[in-house]
Protein backbone atom coordinates (compact mmCIF):
# COMPACT_ATOMS: atom_id res chain seq x y z
CA UNK A 1 0.00 0.00 0.00
CA UNK A 2 1.23 3.46 -0.81
CA UNK A 3 -0.48 6.66 0.95
CA UNK A 4 -2.10 9.11 -0.90
CA UNK A 5 0.66 11.50 -0.45
CA UNK A 6 2.75 9.55 -2.15
CA UNK A 7 0.20 9.00 -4.97
CA UNK A 8 0.14 12.93 -5.26
CA UNK A 9 3.92 12.74 -6.17
CA UNK A 10 2.73 10.93 -9.73
CA UNK A 11 2.82 14.01 -12.51
CA UNK A 12 0.57 12.30 -14.88
CA UNK A 13 0.20 13.77 -18.19
CA UNK A 14 -1.67 13.41 -21.34
CA UNK A 15 0.64 13.26 -23.94
CA UNK A 16 0.40 13.29 -28.05
CA UNK A 17 2.59 10.39 -29.79
CA UNK A 18 4.37 12.69 -32.40
CA UNK A 19 7.42 10.16 -34.02
CA UNK A 20 8.05 6.75 -33.05
CA UNK A 21 11.23 4.54 -34.16
CA UNK A 22 11.97 1.35 -34.15
CA UNK A 23 14.91 0.87 -30.95
CA UNK A 24 18.13 0.41 -32.86
CA UNK A 25 19.06 -2.28 -30.24
CA UNK A 26 16.00 -3.97 -29.04
CA UNK A 27 13.59 -5.84 -31.08
CA UNK A 28 10.74 -5.33 -28.45
CA UNK A 29 10.99 -1.37 -28.21
CA UNK A 30 9.99 1.72 -29.68
CA UNK A 31 11.96 5.34 -29.31
CA UNK A 32 8.74 7.06 -29.22
CA UNK A 33 8.23 11.21 -28.98
CA UNK A 34 5.61 12.28 -27.29
CA UNK A 35 4.41 16.12 -26.87
CA UNK A 36 2.95 17.89 -24.23
CA UNK A 37 2.00 21.14 -24.72
CA UNK A 38 4.65 23.10 -25.68
CA UNK A 39 7.15 20.24 -24.30
CA UNK A 40 8.31 17.67 -25.75
CA UNK A 41 10.14 14.18 -24.73
CA UNK A 42 11.05 10.96 -25.55
CA UNK A 43 10.26 7.89 -24.03
CA UNK A 44 11.24 4.44 -24.84
CA UNK A 45 8.40 1.51 -24.75
CA UNK A 46 8.44 -2.99 -25.08
CA UNK A 47 5.00 -2.17 -27.31
CA UNK A 48 6.41 -3.31 -30.61
CA UNK A 49 4.81 -6.97 -30.73
CA UNK A 50 1.00 -5.31 -29.81
CA UNK A 51 1.28 -2.24 -32.02
CA UNK A 52 2.44 -0.90 -35.29
CA UNK A 53 4.26 2.66 -35.65
CA UNK A 54 0.98 4.05 -38.05
CA UNK A 55 -1.04 2.77 -34.95
CA UNK A 56 0.43 5.08 -32.67
CA UNK A 57 1.51 8.05 -34.38
CA UNK A 58 -1.35 10.89 -33.35
CA UNK A 59 -2.40 8.49 -30.33
CA UNK A 60 -3.29 10.44 -26.67
CA UNK A 61 -1.43 8.44 -24.13
CA UNK A 62 -1.38 8.49 -19.95
CA UNK A 63 2.68 9.04 -19.56
CA UNK A 64 4.09 9.51 -16.08
CA UNK A 65 5.70 12.54 -16.78
CA UNK A 66 7.67 12.90 -13.83
CA UNK A 67 9.36 9.71 -13.79
CA UNK A 68 13.35 9.67 -13.25
CA UNK A 69 15.32 9.52 -16.37
CA UNK A 70 16.79 6.13 -17.45
CA UNK A 71 19.24 4.94 -20.48
CA UNK A 72 17.91 1.53 -21.93
CA UNK A 73 19.70 -0.15 -24.31
CA UNK A 74 21.67 3.76 -25.47
CA UNK A 75 18.61 5.55 -25.59
CA UNK A 76 17.22 7.86 -22.90
CA UNK A 77 13.59 7.69 -21.77
CA UNK A 78 11.71 10.45 -20.40
CA UNK A 79 8.99 9.14 -18.92
CA UNK A 80 6.49 6.27 -19.03
CA UNK A 81 3.16 5.34 -21.33
CA UNK A 82 0.82 3.51 -19.10
CA UNK A 83 -0.95 -0.16 -20.43
CA UNK A 84 -3.26 -2.35 -19.31
CA UNK A 85 -2.09 -5.98 -19.94
CA UNK A 86 -4.00 -9.48 -19.13
CA UNK A 87 -0.59 -11.30 -19.62
CA UNK A 88 -0.77 -12.05 -23.04
CA UNK A 89 -1.81 -8.58 -25.00
CA UNK A 90 -2.16 -4.94 -23.74
CA UNK A 91 -3.30 -2.18 -24.45
CA UNK A 92 -2.48 1.87 -23.86
CA UNK A 93 -4.53 4.11 -21.55
CA UNK A 94 -6.03 6.89 -23.65
CA UNK A 95 -8.44 9.21 -22.33
CA UNK A 96 -11.81 8.73 -23.20
CA UNK A 97 -12.56 12.20 -24.91
CA UNK A 98 -10.59 14.70 -26.91
CA UNK A 99 -8.25 16.90 -24.53
CA UNK A 100 -5.22 18.66 -25.05
CA UNK A 101 -1.76 17.03 -24.34
CA UNK A 102 0.18 18.51 -21.47
CA UNK A 103 -3.30 18.01 -19.69
CA UNK A 104 -2.22 17.25 -15.75
CA UNK A 105 -4.49 13.66 -14.21
CA UNK A 106 -6.19 14.03 -11.16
Amino acid sequence: MISFEDFKKLDLRIAEIIDVKEHPDADKLYVIQVKLGEESKQIIAGIRAHYSTDELIGKKIVLVNNLEPATIRGEESNGMLLVASDGDDLAILMPEKDIPSGAQIR
